[in-house]
């Protein structure tokens, strides 16, 4: 490898988050809240498709540039420019997300567009002469397939623009499930992408503490701006505990070994990518707990639409469905305390449409506390169970 692109490579004794990836993290705080701004403008089926589309996007970007520190060294100045370059990106995709399917179309697909053409470009450019070209390579191929659709759709109006915008997401995420497969170039191996488990757990988890964070903003602020008389004090109680408990539900075990797992793996990478679309569905989930909390913190005892209902015990349920799957990625085996707190929560739906909303979301509690109390009951009960990720 030429000495220029080589010292732009991230060693493998360095891998821990720096300084800069959390630098870059804060603005997905922002961008985590005006996704559940434009939900909670947009409570339906089009808006949750929408803010699914939306948050794909989001989360395809934080992805794809974790991959980046994961590969490149973030102390030095070339990419600590490509990753602030980004994060104004981000922050600008984040601002017009709420209006992304209204009259910030064009600012949010050119925003994305901008961020992952023009890391894979400056990429292909710093590392030309070398074997590292050839994967940034087909990455850079690939975003310019994807803008394609994603710009097309900013360009049009109503449900085209759904269309166009879910195609190009199912593009992004497809390839690169299959290796980036390029003409001339063909699939990437394994060594071409090889991650570090412990960085990919460690950003990762640092990503769900933003996610939280999230929550924690949502529900100051609804208790600041709607004052604290006893009924929303009441409520931001429910919220601040189901904060807590989706922390320590995420911690147990799977999620503190996760980095372990990757490294025991026959197949890291397979690993890997699974435990990016595990963390994808639980941060789906705390959008939507997020646009519960909002709900709960205003209206704490007044009528429960059904769709409040959905994102109240839905939230939660997404969670649970996305921890399983780590849990799996992990072990090889899910626990029957998610399955069954996925199923209590669906089984318990129809009848809280007669409940006050706070009442709804603390029976969503308490179903978090008792697969919480079963987590430490169980650890108590066993010697801690080493990764044994399926091969």
């Amino acid at each position: 490898m030429s000495s220029g692109a080589a010292r732009l490579l991230r060693g493998r004794e360095e891998q821990r988050a720096t300084f800069l990836d959390l630098f870059f993290d804060l603005v997905f705080v922002f961008a985590l809240f005006r996704l559940s701004q434009g939900l909670r403008e947009h409570l339906d089926w089009s808006g949750a498709f929408q803010t699914l589309v939306l948050l794909l996007a989001v989360w395809w970007v934080w992805t794809q540039s974790a991959a980046v520190a994961d590969r490149f060294d973030p102390r030095q100045p070339a990419i600590q420019v490509l990753a602030i370059g980004a994060m104004f990106g981000s922050l600008v995709l984040a601002a017009a997300a709420p209006e992304a399917f209204g009259e910030h179309g064009l600012v949010f697909a050119g925003a994305y567009v901008a961020v992952q053409v023009g890391r894979s470009l400056f990429l292909v450019i710093v590392t030309r002469g070398d074997e590292r070209q050839r994967p940034e390579m087909r990455v850079l191929a690939w975003f310019g397939v994807s803008a394609v659709p994603w710009l097309a759709g900013a360009l049009i109006h109503g449900w085209p623009r759904g269309v166009l915008w879910a195609l190009a997401v199912a593009v992004d995420y497809t390839v690169a499930r299959l290796g980036w497969p390029t003409p001339r170039l063909g699939p990437a191996n394994a060594a071409e992408f090889s991650i570090s488990g412990g960085l990919l757990a460690e950003r990762h988890r640092q990503f769900f503490i933003i996610a939280l964070g999230e929550l924690i903003l949502v529900t100051g602020l609804g208790l600041s701006s709607n004052g604290f008389e006893a009924d929303r004090s009441a409520a931001v109680v429910v919220a601040f505990a189901t904060t807590v408990l989706l922390w320590r539900i995420y911690i147990h075990r799977a999620g503190e070994v996760l980095g372990g797992a990757v490294a025991a793996a026959p197949d890291p990478l397979r690993v890997g990518v699974s435990a990016i679309y595990a963390h994808l569905v639980m941060v789906a989930g705390i959008v939507a707990i997020s646009v519960g909390d909002e709900l709960i913190i205003e209206h704490p005892f007044g009528h429960t639409p059904p769709a409040w209902v959905a994102v109240i015990l839905g939230g939660p349920a997404l969670f649970l469905a996305g921890r399983a799957i780590i849990e799996y990625t992990v072990f090889g085996r899910v626990s029957r305390d998610r399955v069954a707190g996925v199923l209590m929560l669906a089984a318990i739906s129809p009848a809280t449409i007669f409940l006050p909303p706070v009442l709804v979301a603390a029976a969503a509690a308490l179903v978090l506390a008792a697969i919480a109390i079963s987590d430490a009951a169980r650890a108590r009960r066993r010697t801690p169970e080493p990764p044994s990720p399926p091969g």
